[in-house]
């Protein structure tokens, strides 16, 4: 994907909201790794999918800065909630009062902590699951958060080509690569699913629950 094509993808895209415009700047400005952020595109394909499947509860592991967060509500009804978990506490400085101040504040349940231990069986079932997190322990979340998924419902999974790495051998000794790699290649022939890996940034796995 060249520079050109992707800005040639956004000037054809619906514009991206001025709210979350401003929350990628700040993004790019004050936090390490702002590439993590999920963006004006994926962010666009977040809330189209929340909207399409009318999903009511929404959950996403991996908050940041909370961009795919925002979209993922911007795609709900008003009614709905997302529980969001972020590993890292001292993130939430930054993110929380950009969930706050959004107009989608009383959707989002912002989750500081570990998703594998702070997760149970009884927080499903789940319309839409993102997951966006620690690359080691990809199968482990998909393990812990599909059976929270409804039937029907719809698990993606950001960053799952991984720069390529995923079929580079030069990389086949590094931890999140491998784990990214055991998680795809978990999900490809799991018979609870239909999966497809679409080359959009760095890949995102859609898992629909059969």
């Amino acid at each position: 994907m060249t520079d050109e094509l992707f800005s040639y993808i956004c000037a054809h895209s619906t514009p991206e909201d001025e709210y979350l415009q401003r929350l990628y700047h700040e993004t790019c400005a004050r936090l390490l790794y702002p590439r993590m952020a999920s963006g004006h595109v994926q962010g666009l394909l977040l809330r189209i999918l929340a909207r399409t499947m009318q999903a009511k509860r929404v959950l996403e592991i991996g908050t940041y800065s909370g961009y795919a967060t925002l979209s993922l509500a911007a795609g709900m009804d008003k009614d709905g909630i997302i529980d969001t978990f972020e590993i890292n506490d001292e993130q939430e400085v930054f993110t929380r009062p950009w969930l706050e101040n959004s107009p989608y504040e009383p959707t989002i349940n912002l989750h500081i902590g570990d998703a594998l231990q702070l997760l149970t069986p009884a927080d499903g079932p789940y319309d839409l699951i993102y997951i966006d997190a620690n690359k080691r322990q990809y199968l482990e979340y998909y393990h812990k958060t599909f059976p929270l998924l409804r039937q029907g419902g719809l698990l993606l999974a950001d960053n799952t080509l991984w720069d390529g790495h995923v079929v580079s051998a030069s990389h086949d000794n590094d931890p999140q690569t491998l784990g990214v790699k055991a998680f795809n290649d978990f999900v490809a022939t799991d018979g609870r699913a239909e999966t497809v890996i679409l080359p959009l940034r760095d890949g995102l796995t859609l898992v629909r629950k059969r």
